[in-house]
């Protein structure tokens, strides 16, 4: 959604609106110039969906100082790998039969705690999923399809 208290002043000109924002563990705070912190979580929308949202709660920082611009590591958890088939599916980088048999499987070895068999589907699908980033047209499509390959080769939960 979109965020917006209105003016300060309705009669009066008087600075203020977001001076900064980060995201931090799962929030974004923001420094209000003239009224002081705002601390939101996000929310699923046409252009988030919630695995996007469970995915980036998943990256945890004991100390966050942002003008050090530290690089996101992302986890290989499966709740990422489902963000990953979001964002495809969204770019339409794969076709709706294989985001629907990507999604099955992550469902299947997330409810089964990646038992033995599920584990091993998982991996099965991995090799087709690395080559789709080889023949995708756009190249952030390709970096997230090797993302996920890699996360269907050594997932954790």
């Amino acid at each position: 959604g979109y965020f917006d208290r209105g003016p300060i002043d309705a009669k009066m000109l008087i600075m203020g609106g977001s001076w900064s924002a980060y995201w931090y563990n799962g929030r974004i705070y923001s420094s209000e110039i003239a009224r002081g912190l705002d601390i939101f979580e996000l929310t699923p929308s046409k252009y988030l969906t919630q695995n996007e949202i469970d995915a980036a709660k998943s990256v945890r920082v004991a100390e966050l100082n942002v003008q050090n611009q530290e690089k996101i590591e992302w986890p290989r958890k499966l709740v990422v790998a489902k963000a990953y088939v979001d964002q495809l599916e969204r770019s339409q980088a794969l076709p709706p039969d294989r985001v629907a048999a990507l999604r099955q499987a992550i469902q299947t070895a997330e409810s089964s705690q990646l038992n033995r068999r599920d584990l091993g589907k998982l991996k099965s699908l991995a090799p087709s999923v690395e080559k789709s980033a080889g023949l995708t047209k756009r190249g952030i499509d390709s970096s997230r399809l090797r993302a996920l390959a890699d996360i269907l080769r050594r997932p954790s939960i």
